[in-house]
């Protein structure tokens, strides 16, 4: 292949990954009419269609898919062994993004950020906010954070934190109205502040075990939000019962903003843990932050 096709190549994984010539401009740095003028020149010389463009979305055709993950790993392993090169500096460096939940993000990963970047400036970090199950794969993360029961056999994962509970609370002006739940299937007589996930594919059903038993109740109330901080500011203007995290909760538990019902029920389960690719080779700034961010306990 013609060597300018290197970039008009990189321009057509850009695009095919972000399905969207104005996110993928963005990305490579040009304006959208030139990148897709680019992309049109390597279909006329490769003879076949790369993408279906719409007034709304751009997917990849039947041989489009084909060239992105065939071609597309490859480009990959270049960048990893350039970044290998660079393990020749006097100091770490390079990029390094992340995908992660927002309750992961405020509690572990940006208090260890703030005290890791000080010592490596040349290392950058980009953290993407989101509640979903990300392919970190197909999305060209480094790496994620999940909870350890929700990472992939395929995956090398190291655990950033404890243990995690979660907690059932409301306001006392919530339970002046109303008597607290004894057990969970008390809760479809409650208002309950809903959180929805996509990677659920809906509202996020509260969990529930003692001893071998499990509960998932599906509850219902006024309020959804897809965030966890708005969950619990609602609880704390005493809208209903929220489930959330209990580190979370602990300073108003201890100041009597909130009660908490259900403990018994609550068990603590697997905390979050860094997960990534086990075949993919990593730079020495990319082992840093995961030493950076290992759990000790």
């Amino acid at each position: 292949m013609l060597r300018e096709n290197l970039n008009d190549l990189l321009a057509f994984l850009t695009v095919a990954q972000e399905r969207s010539f104005t996110r993928a401009a963005a990305k490579f740095g040009v304006s959208q009419s030139a990148l897709s003028h680019t992309v049109r020149g390597l279909e006329e010389r490769l003879g076949v269609r790369l993408l279906t463009r719409t007034t709304r979305s751009v997917s990849a055709t039947e041989a489009g898919e084909r060239l992105w993950q065939s071609v597309g790993p490859r480009f990959e392993e270049i960048e990893a062994e350039l970044a290998a090169i660079g393990e020749f500096r006097e100091k770490p460096a390079g990029s390094i993004r992340i995908t992660a939940g927002e309750h992961a993000v405020s509690t572990l990963l940006w208090p260890k950020l703030a005290k890791f970047l000080p010592r490596y400036p040349e290392i950058r970090v980009e953290i993407s906010v989101d509640n979903t199950l990300t392919d970190i794969v197909a999305e060209r993360y480094d790496a994620g954070v999940r909870f350890g029961e929700q990472v992939a056999k395929d995956m090398i994962a190291v655990r950033i934190g404890p243990d995690i509970r979660m907690a059932v609370v409301g306001a006392p002006a919530y339970f002046a109205k109303r008597a607290p739940p004894q057990k969970p299937q008390d809760l479809t007589g409650h208002n309950c502040i809903n959180l929805r996930l996509p990677t659920y594919g809906g509202l996020y059903a509260w969990e529930f075990e003692q001893g071998r038993r499990e509960l998932k109740v599906h509850v219902e109330g006024q309020l959804v939000f897809n965030n966890i901080a708005q969950v619990l500011n609602a609880a704390l203007a005493s809208f209903g019962l929220a489930y959330i995290p209990e580190d979370t909760v602990k300073p108003h538990l201890a100041a009597g903003r909130l009660k908490r019902v259900l403990e018994d029920w609550c068990p603590p389960f697997p905390g979050y843990h860094l997960y990534y690719p086990s075949r993919r080779q990593h730079s020495k700034a990319f082992a840093l932050l995961v030493e950076a961010l290992r759990y000790r306990t």
